[in-house]
């Protein structure tokens, strides 16, 4: 890894530290300063990231079955975006990992999963 990339990923992990202390303390439900979702406010239907600062809180609390509850795809995606990152940084040494995740295959099928995670649960409630 170059130096530029070390600096990157402890800027990532100070910023991803203080998100989790300020998601930790503060509960999205009951703190206004926390921002609203503006297609929910103005549409009335969940956006695929709709209840994901509520599942946050409730993840760094250690409860699980609430967090699955407030947002399933955000709790799917979290491992994702870990091996995406872990890509992202060794493209040059595990040069086949990046070129598979970044197939248009998989980014299709990940883009088909947001979608029916979308429709489903406005239409089904999930």
């Amino acid at each position: 890894m170059t130096s530029r990339q070390i600096a990157i990923l402890a800027l990532m992990a100070v910023g991803l530290l203080c998100a989790a202390g300020i998601y930790y303390f503060y509960d999205p439900s009951l703190d206004n300063f926390f921002p609203r979702c503006p297609f929910l406010t103005v549409t009335h239907l969940r956006c695929p990231g709709c209840g994901s600062q509520r599942a946050i809180h409730a993840i760094l609390h250690g409860d699980l079955a609430t967090a699955w509850h407030f947002n399933a795809m955000m709790i799917i995606s979290i491992p994702l975006l870990a091996i995406y990152t872990f890509a992202e940084f060794t493209r040059k040494r595990f040069v086949r990992l990046y070129q598979a995740l970044n197939s248009p295959s998989v980014i299709w099928t990940i883009f088909a999963a947001v979608m029916l995670w979308w429709v489903g649960r406005n239409i089904f409630g999930w």
